[in-house]
């Protein structure tokens, strides 16, 4: 007798987020005994932050339903508002699609909304990049430990992560170390040629390149504003000097719509060497990563966002990390820090395309993530996991016994 293919939800809000997802996708949909349900929500339905649900499609997978989030206004208030509307959209969804695991990614406040959702209806949720610190004033540690509580499955992308989702009580037969999932594409080769670059962007790989991106700290966003300024300051500057800036936009977290207003002032001034796009796509952002493997091209990444720490290093690419963001990431030796200075920014980025014994230091970086087969892993671990009660009903670790006044 035939047995049913599993059905697996995955849940994805951002594009970034997506990008990680794709090699768990493409292994679900490979699996003969797995088969996806694909829910997109947040940004990838906003028009204002690139409407990337096209990048979805082009990569050949079905969407299976939009959860629709309200989120109107650039506030704190508006982002709980739009947690509350995705736990009700997401709800409501898996009431109809009645999948067999829920899979959602990281610390964003979609996410939170959908591991909300998948938990208060029963539904085993396994969690992605659990375990992680940032420290940096952005609520991502907050929300992402929130997850972890709340799920049944743990795929952490290294040993310190797996580590602290012990710490916090979970059973260890739950929690699976499988490395980060966007290293299967970087291994893989799947990112934009130096050719596909410079037809698509006029980029001169014998120049040197800036990739750009900042979010806000979301526990600072008024300050939005006065972070972004000198970062973009400094760029005009390197423009100025030849150096090829490509600026993408931020999440949609609150404070990030201030970010995009400087950024369309930016690229109202249409100044030579300086392109801004909403999105470039997960396969020619790695694509730019890329060109810094070629010890004649100079590259940097530069910003805040976590790809600045988490990806750069499969591809020895310098990164000047720009802010408290993300602090306590867990890094390579490739990533240099900048506070909101101009100068100090500028400095920081020259040395990246200038100092050929540090982009040395940074193509030879040991990578803290892994070396691939995370979508692979996880997709064997979705395919074999009993379904079952003692799957849905958790067991906390620690007994909290007291020993000479001191709980433990």
């Amino acid at each position: 007798m035939i047995q049913p293919k599993r059905t697996i939800a995955v849940f994805t809000g951002n594009r970034a987020e997506y990008g990680l997802q794709y090699p768990i996708l493409r292994a679900i949909a490979a699996s003969p005994v797995l088969e996806y349900r694909l829910i997109v929500s947040g940004a990838h339905l906003d028009n204002d932050f690139g409407r990337t649900l096209a990048e979805i499609e082009a990569d050949g997978f079905q969407v299976h339903a939009e959860a629709k989030i309200e989120m109107q206004a650039d506030t704190l208030y508006a982002t709980a508002q739009a947690i509350g509307t995705c736990v009700l959209s997401v709800s409501k969804i898996l009431s109809q699609l009645k999948p067999d695991l829920l899979v959602v990614y990281a610390d964003r406040f979609e996410g939170f909304g959908a591991v909300i959702a998948g938990t208060q209806t029963n539904v085993p949720t396994a969690h992605v990049e659990g375990g992680d610190l940032t420290e940096g004033g952005a609520l991502d540690d907050s929300v992402r430990h929130a997850m972890t509580k709340l799920s049944h499955l743990h795929f952490t992308t290294n040993e310190q992560a797996t580590n602290r989702i012990l710490a916090m009580g979970e059973e260890s037969w739950r929690v699976h170390t499988v490395g980060f999932p966007a290293i299967d594409l970087i291994q893989d080769g799947i990112f934009a040629t130096t050719k596909e670059l410079a037809e698509r962007y006029k980029l001169d790989p014998l120049r040197p390149v800036v990739l750009f991106t900042q979010h806000s700290v979301t526990t600072e966003y008024e300050a939005s504003k006065a972070y972004v300024v000198p970062a973009l300051s400094a760029l005009r500057r390197l423009a100025q000097e030849g150096v090829q800036v490509l600026v993408t936009y931020p999440n949609n977290d609150a404070g990030g719509r201030t970010i995009i207003a400087e950024l369309e002032r930016l690229a109202g001034e249409r100044l030579p060497n300086v392109q801004v796009h909403r999105s470039l796509g997960r396969y020619n952002y790695h694509g730019v990563l890329a060109l810094a493997r070629d010890p004649v091209c100079r590259v940097a990444c530069v910003g805040n966002s976590s790809s600045g720490i988490k990806e750069t290093p499969a591809f020895g690419c310098p990164t000047v990390n720009i802010g408290s963001r993300q602090d306590g990431r867990l890094r390579g030796s490739n990533v240099l820090d900048a506070g909101y200075d101009e100068g100090a920014i500028y400095a920081a980025i020259r040395k990246c395309l200038d100092d050929v014994d540090w982009r040395q230091v940074c193509r030879n970086t040991p990578n803290p993530y892994g070396v691939g087969d995370a979508g692979k892993k996880i997709a064997k671990i979705l395919a074999e996991v009993p379904l079952d009660q003692r799957l849905i009903r958790k067991q906390m670790t620690l007994s909290g016994e007291a020993q000479n006044g001191w709980y433990r």
